[in-house]
């Protein structure tokens, strides 16, 4: 799918049919009106207004510190100038400590965010607030494997899943999240052959960051893959801007790799 044939409005519909079909989907982090307009120009079809904002536009460390104003602004942003993505949106650190929290803040990030689905982080942990917010016409993202907002409980940002105990308890998170009700996963920093077994085993859109190339669809945070984030960066990142001659073309080289399944490489998987 094109930039120039994306004209109607991808919808949870439409990602389930290309995962039934095979076809990758192609999602980027955004955050303002004018990223939203060139992504979606370029093809992009599925977006997630990360936390990640709080690292890229706000200067924190780590995603913690965001709040949920913070997200209901960038959320909106997104929201007012998007015409055919789908916007997944993420509860933030300290927004989903029981179900009634949880949905009280979901509402708040559709009614005033936008948001079409909105992302939580953690496994069989958060069945109870996942069903809570399902049961009430909530649509929800999982959020396994490398889990920023507890980033400091890992020592730092390491590849998860790496042994056996690991995979098994990465891989029981994904199909108790499906039990309860998620219509997708967002799978991060866990080796390749991991990512294809949770893809095999459950029946959701699963889509991977840092996770190598078997699951149904990539996303990075749109700064990295256009080489402005400075200081390190994980291996999983690959720089379109490099390669490309501006913003439009590097992110329509992104949407491409993604769908003819030549990012991400080995080079780029764990």
């Amino acid at each position: 799918m094109t930039g120039s044939q994306q004209k109607t409005p991808v919808t949870l519909n439409t990602l389930r049919a290309m995962h039934q079909r095979g076809e990758k989907i192609a999602c980027l982090t955004t955050y303002d009106a004018s990223f939203t307009r060139v992504l979606e120009s370029a093809g992009v079809e599925m977006f997630i207004i990360g936390d990640s904002l709080g690292m890229v536009l706000m200067g924190y460390e780590s995603t913690v510190p965001v709040t949920l104003p913070d997200m209901l602004h960038y959320a909106a942003n997104v929201a007012r100038a998007g015409r055919s993505a789908w916007r997944i949106v993420d509860l933030p650190y300290g927004s989903y400590e029981n179900p009634d929290q949880a949905l009280a803040n979901a509402r708040r990030l559709v009614n005033e965010g936008g948001a079409h689905m909105v992302k939580l982080e953690g496994g069989a942990d958060k069945v109870a607030i996942v069903e809570h917010l399902v049961s009430h016409g909530i649509s929800v993202c999982g959020h396994i494997g490398l889990l920023p907002q507890s980033v400091e409980k890992y020592g730092g940002y390491k590849v998860q899943g790496r042994d056996a105990a690991g995979a098994a308890a990465i891989l029981a998170d994904a199909l108790a999240l499906q039990q309860a009700g998620v219509e997708m996963l967002v799978v991060e920093c866990v080796p390749a052959d991991l990512t294809a077994q949770v893809t095999a085993a459950v029946d959701v859109p699963v889509i991977g960051i840092g996770a190598g190339a078997a699951c149904d669809g990539q996303v990075l945070v749109l700064y990295d893959m256009l080489g402005i984030t400075t200081g390190h960066l994980p291996r999983f990142v690959k720089n379109f801007l490099q390669e490309n001659g501006g913003i439009h073309t590097a992110v329509a080289a992104y949407v491409n790799a993604v769908k003819d399944g030549s990012y991400p490489a080995a080079e780029h998987s764990y």
